[in-house]
């Protein structure tokens, strides 16, 4: 089997100027501050779980011992 890569280069302004048009397009003016919000509350809570640690590792280390 072949692998092939696609040469998809750097993104530069017109790239993004074009996903910021088409995103407008898509979900409208009055959407995307609520998409933004969503998106950074799903991120806090990510970072949040990932920092806690879990309450029963230690028990469960001591039970297998």
């Amino acid at each position: 089997m072949t692998a092939y890569v696609l040469p998809l280069g750097q993104i530069g302004m017109p790239q993004i100027i074009l996903i910021v048009i088409v995103v407008l397009i898509l979900f409208g003016g009055r959407k995307i501050p609520e998409l933004m919000g969503g998106l950074g509350k799903g991120i806090k809570e990510f970072k949040k779980a990932t920092q806690e640690e879990p309450e029963n590792t230690t028990e469960e280390k001591k039970d297998e011992n």
